[in-house]
């Protein structure tokens, strides 16, 4: 567990992971209340704040399960959440 918690916060993935995130929840939090921005309504906090966090989440486990090189490619070791497992299978 030291492991993946030390390859979540290196290497850059937290920028790149919260890059992700502004990109990706901003797209859907548009799509998800954009008519209640546009009306002027409250938006629903919940929803915006899991908007942000489910991209970040998501691109922080893509980093981590490739580790810190990024050795997650077809038929290259596997990384520390065990990507790779399918392709190095004999």
């Amino acid at each position: 567990m030291g492991r993946i918690w030390r390859y979540s916060i290196s290497d850059g993935v937290p920028r790149r992971s919260l890059i992700v995130a502004l990109i990706v929840g901003t797209i859907l939090n548009l799509i998800n209340q954009g008519d209640a921005m546009i009306a002027g309504l409250p938006l629903d906090i919940t929803k915006l704040l899991l908007t942000y966090l489910v991209p970040y989440c998501v691109s922080t486990y893509g980093a981590v399960s490739c580790g810190p090189a990024g050795v997650c490619r077809a038929g290259v070791g596997a990384g520390p959440i065990g990507c790779g497992e399918e392709e190095n299978r004999v």
